[in-house]
């Protein structure tokens, strides 16, 4: 099967796929009703492998399929006003979110749908840097480090006193929830000194224009622009190894703690009543192995996808996360929270 979708192209491109959906829409709209349209939107992270579904979905059944691409916090925002009829989620649902849903009358089904390797990267000529320890990538974006922290040097003795240019996701972002989870303890804990973006091809333009920079976006954003970035070893704790992000490393469990589930959110109520959102998701998980890989991300091991498959089919409401973004869970563990 021919790759439908490249990160690179995403948001180059995003634009114009905007228009040309909205126009789509437009054009049909008299002919259909609202359950004869699919509404999508959330993670930009995770829009390539939804768009990859919903294209070939499209072709299949011939029913529409919008896909949009407001970040996992914008998403959830229209999906807990009944928006949309299924939200893309880089991280799982916070309790603020839970609330608004709530308040809303709006029930979700939590279905894990791919791994990814949150990536630091920094310049391709940057020689210095050999790998990063976690406790290192805390002393650099920890609020405290705002205004502080200028230079390499001031991380590691070792490294020049070069002044630091960081780049990272934008505060609406599931990838800022979690990595701010992962490295410095806390979700949306950071240092606001940095150029932010939900644009991650941005981040990338950024990291490779400036020799002293560094940042950080999923794992397939980096694999599409590998000749501009380079990737940094993480070393999770004291006398553990560096560890580069790769399928090989989030499958075994040493790429930590920067591994991470992507999801998708299902409203209950959509899945019961619309035939076309159940037969979608359907399409979605039969899929998914094989449009994950093509779309450059981490599939689920085969006992992981029937264990969602499995909860799918009994539409059970709910989340496995008690409202924050939560490191290193596993996806089985994680479904058998949910009551």
């Amino acid at each position: 099967m021919q790759s439908k979708f490249v990160p690179t192209q995403l948001l180059k491109v995003a634009g114009v796929a905007a228009l040309v959906t909205a126009a789509f829409s437009i054009q049909h709209a008299d002919a259909a009703d609202k359950n004869d349209i699919i509404r999508i939107d959330g993670s930009s992270t995770v829009y390539p492998i939804t768009e990859a579904v919903a294209e070939d979905f499209q072709k299949a059944k011939r029913i529409k399929v919008t896909v949009g691409i407001s970040g996992t916090g914008g998403g959830f925002k229209k999906f807990c006003r009944g928006e949309t009829d299924i939200s893309e989620a880089s991280r799982p649902i916070l309790s603020k979110e839970m609330e608004a849903c709530k308040a809303a009358g709006i029930e979700y089904i939590e279905l894990p749908v791919a791994y990814d390797a949150l990536t630091v990267v920094i310049n391709p000529k940057n020689t210095f840097i050999k790998s990063f320890t976690v406790e290192e990538l805390k002393k650099l974006w920890e609020p405290e480090a705002q205004g502080k922290i200028k230079t390499w040097k001031q991380i590691n003795a070792a490294w020049p006193d070069t002044p630091v240019k960081l780049f990272g996701a934008g505060s609406d972002s599931g990838t800022f929830d979690y990595f701010t989870e992962a490295v410095v303890g806390k979700a949306k804990s950071s240092r606001g000194d940095f150029t932010a973006s939900e644009d991650d091809n941005v981040l990338v333009q950024g990291v490779a224009s400036d020799v002293a920079a560094t940042g950080y976006f999923g794992f397939a954003y980096y694999e599409e622009n590998s000749t501009r970035v380079k990737a940094v070893p993480i070393v999770a704790k004291a006398g553990a190894p560096a560890v580069l992000p790769s399928r090989e490393t989030v499958m075994n469990g040493t790429y930590q703690p920067l591994s991470r589930p992507l999801f998708i959110y299902v409203s209950a109520n959509a899945a019961k009543n619309n035939p076309n959102v159940k037969a979608f998701v359907d399409f979605y998980l039969a899929n998914a192995k094989t449009l994950v890989e093509e779309v450059k991300y981490i599939p689920l091991p085969a006992n992981e996808y029937a264990a969602v498959n499995e909860h799918w089919k009994t539409m059970k409401v709910g989340t496995g996360f008690g409202g924050e973004p939560e490191v290193g869970v596993k996806i089985t563990d994680l479904l058998k929270r949910i009551k």
